[in-house]
């Protein structure tokens, strides 16, 4: 995500200043130029020894040392960043970048950079519920520095409170979004992930293997580009993507009349889930016993679902409409009878008993088919990319009847 990217870090006097080593490393595991920044103060909490092992760079805390090159280091730094992270990021120095004070390294690269600046702000409650501090804080935003709010908890301090600076987990996450293109912005998706399950008894429901990862992936892709994004998800252990509209549906009727209600408004409808083909005929309001069956043989009737994909391919209008086939043999014919039997603008394929393309799994195998009868196969890949795959596929659709 973040190769040929570099990612300038300034380290400030916090004792979360440990927690920016940890999130140094993931920069760099995320294939990162990192260079780093440390105030004075920071260094009396972690050794800048710490910082140039997980980085494999300098790191630069003094402004008046003897310079490693020609170079005006805080210039040279200033220009090549691609973003500049200040985590933790002190009451001190976001009041200092407020009023336009440089008197380090750090406030003086800052103030010489052209480059997205972010601050992870970390402190005490109390100093950063202070109303200078949330003044200082509403200003930069204004001149369009940007905030990753700090997480609530017990801090070092023994106070309770907004104040933690946040999981490098979740500043990472923050930092591959900034680098998306908002190419979508105006445009709403509906995307179904998923399997639906379907109750046979009070305590007994069929139900497929689905895990619901490819919809999270597609949805997630389209709101980091600036879709409006619905997300219309059966049951999954998945935490929802940040900004997606998330409706929870249990059965197949559920999620047919989810999708319906937003149907008209969306651009395209991707289904990625795996809503169950029938259900049960008669759902028992008591629990089945053994002692009540007969000869040991439990019957049940099955009848049909809607099929959501068919009923909205036919009703469309200028809508885009992606299928999935999730399948075990006769891929391509299966796949193109689905394309053509449901009116959708293209299918996604894939031989859910290959290595690295079943449902749980982290990657996929897919083949596209479009409705020229174009089939495009693409090798494994992360179940990530094939999402981009997609939603760059909606979007020239999309373009093309605009």
């Amino acid at each position: 995500m973040f190769k040929d990217k570099n990612i300038i870090v300034g380290v400030t006097g916090g004792i979360a200043a440990y927690k920016a080593a940890d999130l140094v490393s993931r920069l760099k595991k995320e294939k990162a130029n990192v260079e780093v920044i440390m105030t004075e103060n920071a260094t009396k909490f972690v050794s800048p020894l710490t910082f140039q092992t997980l980085a494999l760079n300098p790191v630069y805390v003094d402004m008046f040392k003897e310079p490693r090159n020609y170079d005006v280091e805080h210039i040279s730094l200033a220009e090549k960043a691609d973003v500049f992270l200040i985590a933790p990021a002190t009451a001190n120095i976001i009041g200092k970048i407020a009023n336009g004070i440089a008197d380090d390294l750090l406030t003086t690269t800052i103030m010489a950079t052209r480059a997205k600046v972010i601050f992870a702000p970390a402190m005490n409650t109390n100093m950063y519920l202070n109303p200078i501090v949330q003044k200082n804080i509403e200003y930069l935003k204004k001149l369009g520095y940007e905030f990753i709010d700090p997480a609530v908890g017990m801090l070092a301090c023994q106070t309770y409170g907004p104040g933690r600076m946040a999981e490098p987990a979740d500043i990472v996450q923050y930092l591959k979004n900034s680098f998306y293109s908002k190419d979508l912005i105006g445009m709403k998706f509906i995307v179904t992930a998923g399997p639906t399950i379907e109750p046979i008894d009070p305590v007994r429901y069929v139900t497929n293997h689905s895990s619901g990862k490819m919809g999270y992936k597609i949805a997630e892709e389209g709101q980091k580009r600036g879709a409006e994004v619905i997300l219309i998800s059966g049951p999954t252990n998945l935490k929802p993507p940040e900004g997606v509209q998330l409706i929870r549906v249990n059965t197949t009727l559920d999620m047919f009349n989810a999708v319906k209600e937003y149907f008209d408004r969306c651009h395209a409808l991707i289904k990625a889930a795996a809503p169950l083909d029938y259900k049960p005929e008669v759902v028992s309001d008591v629990k089945i016993k053994k002692k009540n069956i007969e000869n040991d043989e439990l019957n049940i009737k099955y009848i049909r679902n809607p099929d959501i994909a068919a009923y909205f391919g036919k009703i469309k209008k200028d809508q885009i409409v992606v299928g999935f086939a999730a399948e075990t043999n006769d891929l391509i014919e299966n796949a193109k009878e689905k394309l053509i039997n449901k009116n959708l603008d293209f299918i996604v394929a894939n031989d859910v008993s290959k290595d690295g393309a079943g449902f749980k799994e982290d990657t996929n195998v897919v083949t596209i088919i479009d409705r020229e009868g174009i089939i495009t196969d693409y090798p494994i890949m992360d179940k990530s990319e094939v999402a981009k795959i997609i939603i760059d596929k909606v979007k020239k659709l999309i373009e093309d009847k605009s």
